[in-house]
């Protein structure tokens, strides 16, 4: 789990469009904190903290503690608005946790050993299907990543979420099925395995042997 990042925010006391403009206008985000049976509160941020905050990766997945007047909020970001020309954050929506609490959360998928994987080494490809895992996960033990090991696997070998050790607590969203997260796949000009080679080059000796006699 990452650390929790800090922000400080001041509480609107209006909410709609006039008031987000203006708060545009005075290099602010405006935003709202919603959940955990609590009234909606809205706030605006700092522009310049914000627009470093979102550049961070996992910021879908990363706590937050937003102190409002005092008052911590520990929040996930749930949406984030931009201007459809410049990019500009033009609106943040938070949902607000509590300890006890099951979010869920993408998390980012982070392939490693790949110097000794086989398929890769013959020039074969990984065909990535999920850059992303959906998981039910605590909210205050969300993972920054899953990790997949690729060692020893080799082309047409496919890699399940059932092969993936997750945190204690933490499940996928989809349970219905073991749905796939990558496959290591032959490129157009057909790659096959070493010992797929191997095998048919002792076939062809054999061939050859039989058609001698």
């Amino acid at each position: 789990m990452s650390d929790i990042t800090t922000i400080s925010a001041d509480q609107r006391e209006r909410v709609g469009k006039g008031s987000a403009r203006a708060a545009r206008r005075a290099g602010k985000v405006p935003a709202v904190i919603y959940g955990d049976k609590k009234d909606p509160l809205g706030i605006t941020m700092e522009a310049r903290e914000i627009t470093k905050l979102i550049h961070q990766p996992g910021i879908f997945g990363r706590l937050l503690d937003v102190t409002v007047d005092g008052t911590k909020n520990t929040v996930l970001t749930r949406d984030i608005q931009f201007h459809p020309v410049t990019d500009v954050v033009m609106h943040m929506d938070f949902l607000r946790v509590s300890g006890s609490a099951k979010v869920a959360v993408g998390v980012p998928v982070e392939f490693i050993n790949e110097d000794s994987c086989p398929a890769l080494k013959i020039g074969g490809v990984l065909n990535v299907v999920r850059f992303e895992v959906e998981l039910n996960c605590p909210a205050t033990a969300i993972p920054e990543k899953i990790i997949v090991d690729l060692d020893g696997l080799k082309i047409g070998d496919s890699i399940h979420i059932s092969a993936i050790t997750l945190p204690d607590s933490v499940e996928p969203t989809i349970t219905d099925r073991d749905f796939t997260v990558a496959t290591l796949q032959s490129p157009g000009g057909g790659v096959k395995n070493e010992d797929e080679d191997e095998a048919e080059g002792g076939a062809d000796a054999e061939n050859e042997e039989g058609g001698s006699e």
